[in-house]
């Protein structure tokens, strides 16, 4: 069972959410942030955040700005934009009386939770999977057009099925992003969880991630996953390892 819901980003326009509702009364509340052009749907936020729920854990999973069905545009946004959004996310949850304790966030997302954390005091433990331990580590994916954005202001990128405007801006507030604070003031526990074989995000940052890391941290490999998690158990396993990890930090 799923609750849609629409709150204002940090700039103003509506983003749409669901909140994945556990049955009966939730161990606790978290907020899911999505990978780089993925949205709240993909296979990854969907599955992971439908099986916390189904293990008690409420989950608002959302679209970033200019995707799915959040109004904006998405070339308005950026890795900055991406982070506000997610603690706007847990403001609005902690609005409707469902503090967030639990911050989950997948690849690009990974990081921006990694970096959101310090604006969510509430939030009691943190959990990344696939994620990058440099933000800019998402150039490669348009690399066939930033040296066309960094001279003209824009251009159109495609990633998937998905034609987007990619600005001048995002690139340079990407490149300036450094998690390494983010990480080392964390002062929460940290769930790492990072394929061997992802060929996307490789798992040397997992390694950077960790090792910046202070304790209490810890690593789980996920081997034989991809890194979107699409293959059947894939998401679903990861969701268990984070609901276990996360039980002694969730408040009754």
């Amino acid at each position: 069972m799923a609750e849609r819901v629409r709150f204002p980003s940090s700039s103003g326009e509506l983003l749409a959410g669901l909140v994945d509702l556990p049955e009966g009364k939730p161990r606790g509340w978290g907020v899911f942030s999505h990978g780089f052009t993925l949205g709240k749907d993909c296979a990854a936020a969907s599955r992971i955040c439908k099986q916390l729920a189904a293990e008690g854990v409420g989950m608002l999973r959302f679209d970033n700005l200019g995707l799915g069905d959040s109004a904006g545009e998405w070339g308005n946004g950026s890795f900055s934009h991406k982070v506000a959004d997610t603690v706007e996310a847990a403001r609005f949850m902690a609005a409707s009386d469902r503090p967030v304790e639990l911050l989950v966030g997948h690849s690009f997302g990974g990081a921006a939770v990694l970096a959101a954390a310090a604006g969510i005091p509430e939030a009691r433990a943190v959990a990344t999977v696939g994620a990058p331990f440099d933000p800019s580590h998402v150039e490669h994916q348009y690399d066939a057009v930033v040296e066309r954005v960094i001279a003209e202001g824009e251009a159109v990128a495609t990633f998937g099925n998905k034609a987007l405007t990619l600005r001048r801006d995002f690139v340079e507030d990407v490149r300036r992003a450094d998690l390494r604070e983010c990480i080392t003031s964390l002062r929460r526990p940290l769930l790492v969880l990072h394929s061997p074989t992802d060929n996307t995000v490789g798992i040397a940052n997992a390694s950077e991630i960790f090792r910046t890391a202070r304790h209490p941290r810890s690593f789980v490999s996920l081997e034989g996953s991809d890194h979107l998690l699409t293959a059947p158990g894939q998401a679903k396993r990861a969701a268990r390892i984070i609901s276990a990890w996360a039980d002694q930090y969730l408040v009754d």
